[in-house]
């Protein structure tokens, strides 16, 4: 599939990129990943994604969503009262209000998260949000997407995660760590592709390399069942 037909859903937005966001859900659970695991969170989740990677566990927001006036989207996502809010997709740096609701959010008192999967500019999200970069594994089948030059814009308070498929992409991950000493500069996270690679193999293997990183399981899986939406 083309990019541009990955795209595609985002002309529900045409002549509307303004007013509208094109939104697949806005809920509250419990933050399942990150160093913000266990704590309760609300999710934006934004539809279209110009990635495909084999591991991805939410392809429903390829194409599924609809679009949301912006002022319904803020509104929602403050009902919740709750203070942690992840805007995540999807890929959300596609959505074109997507900085003016991260900017919105913080001037409300929100702490503000953004889940990125690393092919696009992170400074596209305003100072105060922390963007949570997802670097393509080869295992991924994305690898080449990758903007190394965000590497350069991370912030300390950003994290980058590597989703691991295999013990050649813990290898490749742990020497793109150490050779570029992302660990002196943020969060950096190792974390298993969901039933493809062990936690104890994860936890044995950065153990035996006295890796500088941090375990990085899927919280939400483990508390409802993997294929749960909305949670």
């Amino acid at each position: 599939m083309h990019n541009a037909d990955r795209l595609a859903p985002l002309a529900a937005l045409k002549g509307r990129e303004q007013t509208h966001m094109l939104i697949n859900e806005i809920y509250a659970s419990i933050q399942g990943e990150s160093s913000h695991a266990g704590r309760p969170c609300v999710f934006v989740r934004t539809t279209t994604c110009n990635l495909r990677c084999s591991y991805c566990d939410t392809a429903y927001a390829f194409t599924q969503g609809q679009a949301m006036a912006y002022e319904q989207v803020l509104a929602k996502t403050l009902s919740f009262n709750i203070l942690l809010v992840e805007i995540t997709g999807g890929e959300p740096l596609l959505q074109p209000l997507a900085g003016k609701l991260a900017l919105d959010l913080l001037q409300h008192g929100c702490e503000v998260l953004c889940e990125t999967g690393g092919a696009l500019d992170i400074t596209l999200m305003p100072e105060g949000v922390k963007s949570i970069v997802d670097i393509k594994t080869p295992g991924s089948g994305e690898a080449a997407a990758n903007d190394y030059a965000n590497l350069k814009r991370l912030r300390p308070h950003d994290e980058v995660k590597f989703v691991l498929c295999s013990r050649a992409d813990y290898e490749w991950s742990r020497d793109l760590v150490r050779r570029e000493r992302l660990h002196e500069r943020t969060t950096v996270l190792f974390s298993c592709a969901f039933k493809q690679v062990e936690p104890a193999d994860l936890s044995a293997w950065i153990i035996a390399d006295n890796l500088p990183v941090r375990l990085n399981l899927q919280l939400h899986k483990y508390v409802w069942p993997p294929t749960k939406r909305g949670v």
